[in-house]
Formats: C-alpha cells, structure tokens, sequence
C-alpha cells in the first residue's frame, strides 16, 4: 500500500517541487533584471508548496479564527439573553462591536485559505469579499468613537442620557456607521466598474492589493484612514477630559465617572490596537522588498500578529471587564450546550 502511494505521490510531489524552483527561479531573474523592487502584487503570485511548516501555520490560523469566532458568538447569545442589554445603548454597541469582529474574523479566515491554496476568484466576487473586510476593518474604530459618545453623554448629561442615546437611536447610528465604513472601497468598486467593466470578469489571487490598479487609490486609502483613526483618537481624548473635568466637580457621581474614565481609556486601547491593523499594508510593502524565503516568513507573523490577534483580543478584554456582563458569559461559555439559569431578564 506504501508502495502503491509512493508511486502516486512522488511524480506530483516532483512536479511541486519543479514547479516552486521555475517560480524562484523567476523570482530570482525579475530582481536582477528589473531596476525596481518587486511590489506587494508580484510577490503574491508566487504560488508556494504545502510544506509541513505551511500545514502547522494554516492550522494555527484556523484554529485561533474558530476559537474567537466561537467566542463572539457565544458573546452575543449572552447580550440576547437578557432584556437589560437589548434595550441598553452601550450593550446594543458592544453587541454590534462582536458581530462587526466576527465578520471581519469570518471574511479574513476565507480570504487566508483562498490565497493558501492559490485558488483565484473572478474580481466579482473578489471585490465583494474585500469590500466587507475593508467595510468591518473601518467600522471598528467607529463604533469606538460611537461608545464613547454614550458614555460621555452618561457621565456629563446624565438627566438627559435616556433621551439622547435611546435604544431606537444607538440602532440608527449603526446602518450610519456602516454607510461610513464602506466609502473606502466602495468608491473604487464604483470608479473601476464604470471605467473598465471587463476588469471584474478576470480570475485572480483575492487580496486588496490585487484590485489596487491606479496610483490615487492607495492614496486616497492612505488618507481617508489617517482621517479616520487622527479623528477618533480627537474624539476619545476629549471625551476623556470632558469626562475627567466632571469627575473632579463636587456634583458629579464620582464612582459612574471614575468607571467612564475607565472604559473610555480601554477605547483607546482598542482604537491602538485597530491601528495595527492599519499598519498591515505598510509592513507587507515594505516586506515584500526583502528576499523571498523571508518575505513569505515575515507576512505570516504579519498577518497573524498584526491583523488576528489585535481584533481577536478588543472584544474580549471589553467584555470580560463588565461586571455585569463577565459572569452570564462565563455561564454561558462553560455550559452553552445545556440549559443555563441566568436569573430574572
């Protein structure tokens, strides 16, 4: 039987191998001919073999992908499990914070295995994957500018908190931050449609650099997310003064704004980790400059350090912090396959 596998095997596994030497050869003939570095495009379209080191780091991203999916999800049972937090402002955007990460988890997990096993999508269907991936990776820090509003609206004009962030309210404001979040990519959906039409008929690797055809384009992302995360750290930092001017006036509820303060900072937090994630595209041109064995090692830390980890670790850190959010979850983590007893709704 070893025999009869061996046989099958080995032409495929030679003709791998054949196949990555003509490609790094390739690789190798382009730097020495060219006058300029390959860019993020041509690097990405060397097709690389399924070595035992690639399984292990496929499996270690599916793994981690499954694992906080599974978290968020569970996560947003607990929200629903309670009429406190389905009718709360900050627990309908937190709610909307799990399944804004769990979109972006579930896109981002697609893509990885798309481009792991060199399989090509008609730029249809590729724009669509990195618009919604692009969209959940915009809306993050919004909704972080959003929650912090609520809470600077709690702690300074707390008389006036249940007419302003009411729940029919907070709801309207997300298809609002989601109309924001989409602007990016959607306009270069929109422009490239337009102007080529057969663009989007072609097959190709799925990455946001591969429907980047015009120099403005990745200037126009370049500023819109600088505008982006340069105004939500504006709005966090004065809320947090606001907030911080309150706390310290012998009127206010010194326990409500010392918590805000709190929650705002952890804003602030996760907006630093979002910006990380901004950091993706930089790290990758810059490492695509390098030679090819250590390109290919440097963009799976990349992805997973830069990208995974910060979105996997925003969501969880907030929820495991509220007091009355921690243990309905820790209940419904441990016991989600069975009937759990939570108290009154």
């Amino acid at each position: 039987m070893q025999n009869v596998l061996f046989n099958v095997l080995h032409p495929i596994y030679a003709e791998m191998a054949n196949v990555m030497f003509v490609l790094c050869l390739t690789l190798d003939v382009q730097m020495a001919n060219t006058s300029r570095p390959l860019t993020v495009t041509d690097v990405q379209a060397f097709w690389m073999a399924m070595t035992d080191e690639r399984i292990f780091k496929m499996f270690l991203i599916l793994f981690t992908h499954i694992l906080f999916i599974y978290i968020n999800v569970v996560m947003m049972v607990t929200l629903r499990s309670k009429a406190t937090f389905c009718n709360t402002a900050r627990y309908i955007l937190f709610g909307h914070m799990l399944l804004n990460d769990t979109l972006y988890l579930g896109v981002g997990l697609v893509l990885y295995m798309l481009n792991s096993f060199f399989i090509t999508l008609v730029r249809a269907a590729c724009s669509f994957l990195v618009l919604l991936s692009s969209t959940t990776f915009t809306i993050a820090p919004l909704n972080l500018a959003v929650m912090s509003l609520e809470r600077y609206v709690a702690v300074c004009f707390p008389l006036h908190h249940c007419q302003l962030a009411t729940p029919a309210r907070t709801r309207l404001a997300i298809p609002l931050i989601w109309a924001a979040g989409c602007v990016n990519v959607l306009t270069d959906v929109c422009v490239l449609f337009l102007a080529k039409p057969p663009f989007y008929l072609a097959h190709t690797i799925c990455t946001l650099e591969q429907l980047v055809v015009a120099p403005w384009q990745g200037l126009k992302a370049q500023t819109l997310n600088i505008l982006l995360f340069v105004s939500v750290a504006l709005l966090l930092l004065y809320t947090y003064i606001a907030i911080l001017i309150e706390a310290r006036s012998a009127s206010s509820d010194k326990v409500s704004a010392h918590k805000a303060l709190k929650t705002v900072l952890l804003h602030a937090f996760q907006l630093g980790l979002s910006l990380m994630s901004f950091l993706y595209v930089f790290l990758e041109s810059l490492f695509s400059r390098l030679p090819f064995d250590i390109y290919k090692e440097l963009r799976f830390a990349n992805f997973f350090v830069v990208v995974i980890l910060p979105r996997c670790l925003s969501s969880l850190v907030y929820g495991l912090r509220d007091e009355a959010f921690k243990p309905l979850f820790k209940l419904h983590f441990l016991f989600c396959g069975s009937r759990v007893k939570v108290g009154p709704p």
